[in-house]
């Protein structure tokens, strides 16, 4: 799927010279930063809405100890 990207001038520098001294494509790298990012985000909105789920009232948490203990992990 292609995109269109307006970088700024410093990111777009950057990245120029990064895949002139490498010889992969600026899209490589483009979408390397995309792939790593992206985990982090995801991560981010799902603790987000499982704090929102929490403070509503929606889910509730459970205690580490019976976690373990439902889990069969005790020492």
């Amino acid at each position: 799927m292609a995109v269109s990207l307006r970088l700024p001038e410093d990111i777009s520098s950057r990245l120029q010279s990064l895949a002139k001294k490498t010889g992969r494509s600026k899209t490589f790298y483009m979408i390397e930063a995309i792939r790593e990012y992206i985990d982090d985000l995801e991560d981010l909105y799902l603790a987000e809405q499982r704090l929102v789920d929490l403070r509503s009232g929606k889910t509730k948490a459970v205690p580490l100890e019976d976690v373990i203990k439902e889990n069969g992990l005790e020492d």
